[in-house]
């Protein structure tokens, strides 16, 4: 390519990227590290083909510049766990809800295969949920104490014990990612056919609404979480699979520090569904009301901080981005 044609094609995107360097743009640190990464790969090829060239230089010290902004040492304020959780990871949220979008839409088909084999094949939840469970649980119902399994073991250690659990699962639904999004998507049906079982062999009893009730105290945001970290394994193969504008390299790289910034923000949701599996479901006498006031605000919360908050922050960033072009204009 020709240094002139070069120059046209990504002129536009260099001078936009020195007017984010100088607080002239408002852009989220996720997006001034992919204008980073574009400008390093153009200094690389100008390193190549245009060695001696001004457009070299310009480009290096244009990175320069960049990496001082980006990667200077600097004493973390108070609020930066904050800012992480409230603003940086909402923003860059927005452009992963159709992969949420993915893993929602394929828990709940399986979720329905779960219910539907269960009412099919009566030799199904006993080989999904084990025997042990099944017989255990039915000499519950026997007692008229349904839910006795969520008594039995020490608030703290049970406490700790799903949080940790539940971690381990999101873990695995991400890292099978790299398996091109098969791994994951494996351990979504997994997850929601064990689902569908379950709360099909409570409706087979009669129970449904004991269970229901019960259960989603701690499984709403924990079956919630559980998908999310399943749109952060469907980024991470997506990125695989389709890398775009970038090599396979550097979108794997790119989805790999996406992936985890989205599992990184569940973490405090799985220690919530921890806390409530731990020391709330247990209690099986509390009102109706009180269970479904916990359900509800449980399930608003997930929607808010993944869906309507990311919405809200991009269509700001969008409309302060439109008022500044409007105002230099």
């Amino acid at each position: 390519m020709r240094e002139a044609t070069f120059i046209k094609r990504n002129k536009d995107k260099w001078t936009k990227f020195e007017s984010v360097l100088s607080n002239n743009l408002k852009y989220t640190p996720a997006e001034l590290g992919d204008l980073y990464i574009e400008v390093t790969d153009d200094l690389s090829y100008a390193q190549t083909f245009y060695a001696d060239s001004n457009t070299h230089i310009y480009l290096n010290q244009l990175a320069s510049k960049a990496h001082q902004k980006i990667y200077k040492t600097k004493k973390e304020s108070q609020g930066r766990f904050r800012k992480f959780y409230l603003e940086e990871f909402p923003e860059m949220f927005y452009q992963y809800l159709p992969q949420l979008a993915v893993a929602f839409g394929t828990f709940m088909l399986f979720t329905l295969v779960g219910v539907n084999s269960a009412a099919t094949d009566g030799a199904f939840v006993r080989s999904i949920l084990g025997d042990s469970y099944v017989n255990m649980t039915l000499e519950n119902i026997s007692k008229g104490d349904p839910m006795a399994v969520y008594k039995d073991m020490n608030k703290v250690d049970m406490f700790l014990g799903i949080t940790v659990n539940n971690i381990r699962v999101a873990l695995t639904a991400f890292s099978l990612g790299v398996l091109l999004s098969v791994g994951t998507l494996f351990v979504l049906m997994r997850n929601a056919i064990m689902l569908g079982s379950f709360q099909y062999f409570f409706y087979d009893q009669g129970l449904l609404w004991e269970s229901a009730r019960t259960i989603w105290i701690h499984g709403t945001i924990e079956i919630s979480v559980i998908i999310i970290a399943g749109c952060a394994g469907i980024v991470l193969g997506n990125s695989i699979l389709f890398p775009g504008t970038y090599s396979r390299l550097v979108s794997f790289q790119k989805g790999a520090k996406a992936g985890l910034k989205i599992l990184i923000s569940t973490i405090p949701f799985f220690i919530i569904a921890g806390f409530l599996e731990g020391f709330i479901t247990r209690i099986t006498d509390f009102p109706d009301i009180f269970n479904i006031a916990i359900i509800t605000s449980s399930l608003f919360l997930i929607i808010y901080y993944y869906v309507i908050l990311p919405i809200k922050l991009h269509k700001k960033l969008t409309h302060d981005k439109r008022t500044h072009s409007i105002q230099e204009a």
